[in-house]
């Protein structure tokens, strides 16, 4: 039986494009929400994992992230001279992660309620999964724009369609990434083959979720954040 994952890949690689100018001389997951970097927000879901490996894949201004994070006990995973998309800078930082299982998490966004991490931890059964993935219904999700990525049957399994957004956050088996031939590749990828095997799962978020990928999220999270 798979054990229970140990490490945490942060993606924050990304050039934050939808931020403008707020990211002409900073990465994406230092623009600060409430007065701290978005990063710190993820870190403190991590970090109440209790001891896991952690590793940030770095592409755009790595210098100021690697800074930022080296002091928190954060490995990184360089991507030059490419980025490489989600699942091509997941295969990547691999040899860092050192398991076979792996929860990942997106740097932009902000969790009100219970940690998703944790939620996902005490869900995961890999004798029947190969990914299970924290998910959103739409009323629940602010600043996000859309139907949803995804939709649910009565046992968890997922399919794409209208109804849940995929938060950013999960767990995953990594085996299946050797197989893509790739270099640059987005974890959906895998998820297709996964689901194609009935082995995609979610969990449905019982809080709420704000996008931060645009300026307008900022305040729209802080307005969330306060509400807590």
């Amino acid at each position: 039986m798979t054990r229970p994952p140990n490490a945490v890949m942060l993606f924050a690689a990304g050039f934050g494009t939808r931020m403008g100018t707020l990211t002409l001389n900073r990465p994406k997951p230092l623009i600060e929400v409430a007065g701290r970097p978005l990063i710190d927000h993820a870190l403190d879901l991590v970090d109440a994992l209790g001891p896991v490996r952690k590793v940030a894949n770095l592409h755009y201004l790595p210098d100021q992230l690697e800074a930022h994070l080296a002091p928190k006990g954060v490995l990184v995973s360089h991507e030059q001279p490419d980025i490489l998309d989600t699942g091509g800078g997941l295969r990547a930082a691999l040899p860092l992660l050192g398991s076979d299982s792996v929860f990942t998490l997106n740097s932009d966004a902000i969790w009100s309620g219970l940690n998703p991490l944790t939620m996902l931890r005490a869900a995961w059964n890999p004798d029947l999964m190969d990914a299970l993935l924290m998910c959103i219904p739409t009323a629940q999700a602010i600043g996000h724009a859309g139907a949803g990525d995804f939709t649910a049957d009565e046992t968890g399994r997922i399919t794409r369609g209208p109804g849940l957004i995929y938060g950013g956050a999960q767990i995953m088996k990594t085996e299946g990434l050797v197989e893509i031939p790739d270099k640059v590749f987005s974890l959906n990828l895998l998820w297709d083959r996964m689901q194609k095997k009935d082995r995609l799962f979610a969990l449905t978020y019982p809080g709420r979720w704000c996008d931060v990928g645009h300026p307008e999220g900022i305040a729209l999270a802080e307005g969330l954040l306060a509400d807590v």
